[in-house]
């Protein structure tokens, strides 16, 4: 989510500065992204010709910016005064201090949103783990819940993905924790951003 959010951030302050040379053409570009994309097969192959196929990599770089996202922050960007970007420029900011320094913690409520979009995202997303990794040792969490949810027994999953049905009960312990954990997370996330808006 760290690679996420730090791009994200970056796109959408370029596209935000009023004095960009074709600003309305890039987010025109960048709203057709969200409309029409090139499809599962050329995705598949630019992830194969790129040599991250069965790597973490193949999970993390082609969502690493969501349109959508993207469009939400720009959008905070826009609506923090000029005065404060025209002050620290008079100051000797550059853009980074600028982006990561003023705006970035005047934008904390939208990016505590953007946070909790790509979480969800990240732990919803169980097709491209499918699509792109080969080695069943590297498969996340997801999609092992899919497996166990489509095969309704652990037996089978755990025998292949370990080689001995000995470990079954670690596998089990695991999946209940780690979804345990995920739901902590995602409760003291959602009080924590409501009280802070109310």
């Amino acid at each position: 989510m760290t690679v996420n959010i730090i791009l994200t951030s970056i796109t959408a302050y370029f596209v935000s500065r009023k004095n960009v040379m074709w600003n309305r053409l890039m987010m025109f570009l960048i709203v057709i992204t969200m409309y029409f994309n090139g499809g599962l097969i050329p995705n598949y192959l630019n992830i194969k010709q790129l040599g991250l196929y069965d790597t973490i990599w193949a999970l993390i770089l082609p969502g690493a910016i969501s349109s959508y996202n993207m469009i939400i922050m720009r959008t905070a960007f826009l609506s923090v005064p000029d005065s404060l970007e025209e002050a620290a420029r008079i100051d000797g900011a550059n853009h980074f201090t600028i982006l990561f320094r003023i705006l970035f913690p005047l934008i904390m409520p939208t990016v505590a949103v953007l946070i909790l979009y790509y979480a969800v995202g990240h732990w919803n997303g169980w097709f491209n783990a499918m699509i792109y990794l080969k080695s069943r040792t590297k498969y996340p969490l997801q999609l092992i819940l899919r497996e166990i949810l489509i095969n309704n027994d652990s037996s089978s999953m755990v025998a292949t993905a370990t080689g001995d049905t000995g470990d079954k009960l670690a596998i089990s312990e695991t999946v209940r924790y780690a979804t345990i954990i995920w739901q902590h997370c995602q409760y003291f996330l959602y009080t924590r951003f409501f009280r802070n808006i109310l």
